[in-house]
């Protein structure tokens, strides 16, 4: 009897561990949503090549420029995600509802699938209390410690790059893209080629070159200049958090509401539709071993496409769009003070065309493309940018155009338009950076 009542005791024991130890998804085989996966992969593999161009901008170290910090390594966590979704993050990456990175740099003293137990002794069950807390810490600039599951102890220091944080669109809405004087959300498409290391440096560069161009612009049309907003400072920590992934759809919904104009989205949705069919068209012609180049129409086609997703932002995003040019000119001067390949502008325009995905800013109009390359030229590199380009010369594009329709919206976004102003209007009617910035950290839906 007496040995009865200690296995039983043990095995009380033992269940009340194993119930009182926190319980992580792991992933079990089931069916999962395999274009979130593919998402989530997509997600995963940007962060790869963006993270280490974003420390190597630090490089710079620009006394012209505002400036922020960073980390040298990016997090993602699958709390509060469905259960299904849970898996799928684990599937693809590794990830599940601790803190966990997702890609390093040279810098980082933590390596990809490390998960956080606590920051400098803070540890909480939910990941966006301990997101905050890393934002916390990283926004002050020193260093700090971290503790790892596995017991191991890190210290990692902040780097100090320019203004405007480089982030992806969440896996659950991959074609969000908003420009603001704070950070650049890229929708995930630009990231769907395989970039070179410069080329992922261009499209930090060019976000920075947005705030600083634009910054003082875009800020005119802010309510205040403070920075504060607890789901804005998620984003900037992992922006495939689930209240992130949130705001992006209803940001999604807020532009659609505000889009400038019916026939300009018609004419966009066309022409890239025909740039999508011309790329298709392409590579089905390198699977079969009669590869040849796009036609002039088929690019024109794409940059007009292109032209078109410009004149459709709004909010601060249609602010921003103002400065383009000038944010392409910012970015490829200092392309050149790092050492790198400023062409790498080119060459990310041209991967992104020849495979259909023009609903992003990498992708140049025919005026950006045109004041880049005039801009290369003065630096004796106009046969390497016609080279890139696959031997179409900018300026043939521009005598094209002659023939084509104007793909730009009727008009630009207002401030006093009524969508804004109208009471009930969505809260991420400007944008959806500046929607974040006076959005609760939970909602409704997500708690």
């Amino acid at each position: 009897m007496g040995i009865m009542r200690f296995l039983f005791s043990c095995f009380l024991v033992a269940l009340l561990a194993a119930c009182a130890a926190p319980k992580f998804t792991v992933d079990d085989g089931r069916k999962v949503n395999e274009e979130l996966l593919g998402h989530i992969k997509t997600y995963g593999a940007g962060e790869r090549v963006l993270r280490p161009a974003i420390v190597r901008s630090a490089e710079l170290q620009d006394a012209q420029c505002d400036t922020q910090w960073e980390l040298p390594f990016s997090v993602a966590s699958s709390d509060d995600w469905s259960d299904d979704d849970k898996v799928a993050w684990v599937r693809a990456l590794g990830v599940d509802e601790r803190l966990t990175v997702v890609a390093v740099s040279a810098r980082s003293p933590l390596k990809v699938g490390d998960k956080m137990q606590d920051i400098e002794g803070y540890q909480r069950d939910k990941a966006e209390k301990m997101l905050l807390e890393l934002a916390d810490r990283r926004d002050a600039g020193r260093p700090f410690e971290i503790k790892l599951v596995s017991g191991k102890k890190v210290r990692v220091e902040p780097v100090k790059v320019c203004r405007g944080y480089a982030r992806l669109a969440p896996p659950n809405s991959p074609k969000t893209q908003d420009y603001h004087w704070l950070m650049n959300v890229h929708p995930l498409e630009i990231v769907q080629p395989d970039l070179t290391e410069d080329e992922a440096l261009w499209a930090v560069l060019w976000g920075q070159g947005v705030s600083e161009e634009g910054g003082a612009r875009m800020k005119t049309y802010h309510y205040g200049s403070k920075v504060v907003g607890t789901l804005y400072n998620l984003f900037t920590i992992a922006s495939g958090i689930k209240g992130a992934a949130l705001a992006a759809d209803a940001a999604i919904s807020a532009a659609q509401s505000a889009a400038t104009g019916v026939a300009a989205e018609i004419l966009k949705k066309q022409l890239i539709e025909q740039a999508t069919s011309a790329a298709a068209a392409r590579m089905r012609d390198e699977v079969l071993g009669a590869a040849r180049k796009l036609t002039q129409q088929q690019v024109v086609g794409a940059m007009q496409a292109a032209a078109a997703n410009r004149g459709a932002l709004s909010g601060v995003a249609w602010v921003a769009s103002t400065v383009f040019e000038q944010a392409d000119a910012w970015a490829y001067q200092r392309l050149e003070q790092l050492k790198a390949d400023p062409l790498a502008s080119f060459s990310l325009h041209q991967k992104l065309i020849e495979k259909g995905l023009v609903s992003n800013s990498m992708v140049f109009d025919p005026d950006r493309l045109m004041a880049l390359s005039k801009l290369a030229q003065a630096k004796g590199r106009g046969a390497d940018v016609v080279n890139v380009l696959q031997g179409i010369k900018p300026e043939e594009i521009q005598f094209a155009l002659a023939e084509m329709p104007v793909a730009s919206a009727a008009r630009g976004f207002s401030y006093e338009d009524a969508i804004d102003n109208a009471p009930g209007a969505q809260p991420f009617a400007r944008g959806l950076v500046d929607g974040m910035l006076n959005m609760p950290l939970a909602s409704a839906q997500s708690r």
